[in-house]
C-alpha cells in the first residue's frame, strides 16, 4: 500500500493523533511517508514525533513541536524557502535519531529544566538562524548542533545556549554559543579562508590542570586559569584564524582579570608537540570582555586565558626562550619562538660563541624550519650531527607594522643548547 504525502495547504493548526484510543499523554505522531509543511502553513505537534526510517518530513512553513522529536528518515526544507521549527514545550524534550535533521529557522523556547530542557542525542544542522530564547541544549556524545556557513545565533545566555560541542562549517567568523553547568561561555573564530573549513567548540567549566598541567608552561606565562577552558579544533580544512575567549566574573579567576589588563591578560593553548602551554597572544576589549590572538592560529585544540609577564614581550608578543634540550622528551626540543610564525620577513641567526653563524632561516617556525640542535650552514659544520653543548648567540628580526609604517624589530640574546 502506497503511504499517501500529507501537504498542508492552509493557514491552520493540524493536530495528528494516529494512535486512535489511545490517551493524548501517551500518543505518538509516526510519520511512515511523506509529510511537508508549505510556506504559509502552520503544522503542530502535540505529542511525540517520529520520523521512521522510510519518512520524509519537509518544513517549508511553521511546524511546532511540543514534545520528543525522533528523526531516522529524511528531515529537510526546499532550497529557497525558510522553514521555521519550534521546540516549545513544557516538559524536557528529546531530540533523538539517526538521521541528521536539517532546519532552516530553529527556536529553542523550554523553561522545564534548569540544567537541559533539551536533551540532544542526534545531530541537527541550522541553515540561518537559532533562536535560544529559553531553555538548555545538552548535548551528548551523539549529539552535535551544525551551523552552516552565514547561519547564525540569538538570545544566547546562562539559561540558554549549548552545552557541548557546536560545529561551524564554512568561511564566516562565528561565535559558538556554549556553556557549562548553567553558564554561557562563548568563544569566536575570524573567518576562515575556504567554504569548506569545518570547526568545533566547546567550553568546560573545569580546571585543565589535571590533564593538562600548568607546571608545563613556557617562561613568558605567568599563571594560568584553573577554572574553565575552551577546546577549539579545525576538523577539515587548512585555515588559520584568529582566537576570541570571553570572561566573566561568575567563571574566571580574579587574578587572571586583575588590573592592568592589557600586556597581562593573554591567550594561551596547550601545545600537544612539546607539552607546554605557549603564549598566543591577545589584544584586549575590556567593554565586552573579551581577549583575542594578535596573529592567526595556525595549531588547534585546547586554550585558556593566562596573565603574562609583560616586560619579557617584543613587538607583535613575539617571545624568545633561551634552551633548547634536543633529547626527544617532548619539551625544549627546539628553539622556540612564540608568535613569530606569521609576521611578515621575519629571520632568524645563531651563531656560536666564536661569532660563527651555525643555523639560519627565513619564515621561521614553519614547515618545521627551527633550530633543533643541527646546524643547517653546511659549508661550515657536518649538518648530521648535534652541535655541541653550550652557549649560542641568536639573532631575530622580523617586519613590525604599525598605524601603516613598517618598522623592523631586532632582538638578539644567548641561547643555552644542552646535547649531552
Amino acid at each position: 500500500m502506497r503511504i499517501p504525502k500529507i501537504t498542508l495547504r492552509k493557514e491552520w493548526v493540524l493536530l495528528l493523533l494516529l494512535a486512535a484510543g489511545v490517551p493524548p499523554l501517551q500518543a505518538q505522531v509516526t510519520n511512515l511517508g511523506e509529510l511537508v509543511v508549505t510556506p504559509g502553513t502552520q503544522f503542530s505537534i502535540v505529542n511525540d514525533f517520529n520520523n521512521t526510517a522510510t519518512a520524509t518530513f519537509i518544513n517549508d512553513g511553521e511546524a511546532f513541536i511540543y514534545a520528543h522529536f525522533n528523526n531516522d528518515g529524511n528531515v529537510d526544507f526546499t532550497s529557497g524557502e525558510s522553514g521555521y521549527t519550534r521546540f516549545e514545550g513544557t516538559a524536557v524534550q528529546q531530540l533523538s535519531g539517526g538521521n541528521i535533521s536539517y532546519f532552516y529557522d530553529v527556536l529553542f523556547s523550554n523553561g522545564a529544566n534548569d540544567t537541559a530542557s533539551f536533551e540532544l542525542n542526534s545531530e541537527i544542522s541550522i541553515e540561518n538562524e537559532a533562536n535560544f530564547y529559553e531553555g538548555i541544549v545538552e548535548s551528548s556524545s551523539n549529539g552535535l548542533v551544525i551551523f552552516e556557513n552565514n547561519a547564525t545565533h540569538t538570545n544566547t545566555y546562562d539559561r540558554s545556549h549549548v552545552n557541548g560541542e557546536v560545529q561551524k562549517n564554512g568561511n564566516t567568523d562565528f561565535e559558538f554559543p556554549i556553556g557549562d553547568k548553567q553558564l554561557y561561555r562563548y568563544a569566536a573564530i575570524s573567518a576562515p579562508h575556504s567554504n569548506s573549513d569545518i570547526f568545533t567548540g566547546k567550553y568546560y567549566f573545569e580546571n585543565s590542570n589535571t590533564t593538562y598541567p600548568h607546571v608545563n608552561r613556557t617562561g613568558i606565562v605567568e599563571l594560568i586559569d584553573d577554572a574553565e577552558y575552551w577546546t577549539i579544533n579545525r576538523d577539515s580544512g587548512n585555515s588559520a584564524i584568529m582566537v576570541t575567549l570571553s570572561w566573566n566574573s561568575a567563571t574566571t579567576p580574579e587574578a587572571i582579570t586583575a588590573l592592568p589588563l592589557e600586556d597581562h591578560l593573554h591567550i594561551v593553548r596547550w601545545d600537544t608537540a612539546s607539552g607546554l602551554w605557549v603564549d598566543e597572544g591577545g589584544v584586549v576589549d575590556d567593554i565586552n570582555n573579551t581577549i583575542t590572538t594578535l596573529v592567526e592560529v595556525e595549531t588547534f585544540g585546547v586554550f585558556t586565558l593566562a596573565r603574562v609577564k609583560s616586560e619579557s614581550l617584543l613587538p607583535d608578543d613575539v617571545v624568545a626562550y633561551n634552551a633548547v634540550s634536543p633529547n626527544g622528551n617532548g619539551k625544549n626540543d627546539y628553539f622556540l619562538i612564540d608568535n613569530i610564525q606569521n609576521l611578515p620577513n621575519n629571520h632568524v641567526e645563531v651563531f656560536n660563541r666564536w661569532g660563527v653563524k651555525v643555523f639560519m632561516t627565513k619564515d621561521y617556525n614553519t614547515n618545521g624550519n627551527v633550530f633543533n640542535g643541527y646546524s643547517n650552514t653546511k659549508s661550515t659544520f657536518n649538518t648530521e650531527n648535534l652541535l655541541p653543548t653550550g652557549t649560542y648567540f641568536y639573532v631575530i628580526s622580523y617586519d613590525h607594522i604599525s598605524n601603516g609604517k613598517t618598522e623592523r624589530v631586532k632582538k638578539s640574546g644567548y641561547l643555552y643548547l644542552s646535547t649531552d
